[in-house]
């Protein structure tokens, strides 16, 4: 096979030491996309264990009304 058909394994940001909370908007912006929904692990690059985590961390956060269910 080619060379340019490998694609580089994305590297799980939680397992990296990068920490995702419910108050950080920024960060948990990142993984919604532009209608509101919660990003599949396939794109987030998160492992499946963290990918749960950040699920839970976005409901959090809508929840508080830090973040809109459903964007416009």
């Amino acid at each position: 096979m080619a060379d340019f058909y490998r694609r580089k394994k994305k590297i799980c940001q939680m397992c990296a030491n990068k920490k995702v909370d419910y108050k950080d908007v920024a960060i948990i912006s990142k993984y919604i996309t532009e209608k509101g929904k919660i990003v599949n692990r396939r794109i987030s690059g998160a492992c499946q264990k963290h990918q749960r985590y950040i699920a839970k961390q976005i409901k959090y956060a809508r929840y508080m009304a830090l973040i809109p269910y459903v964007k416009d």
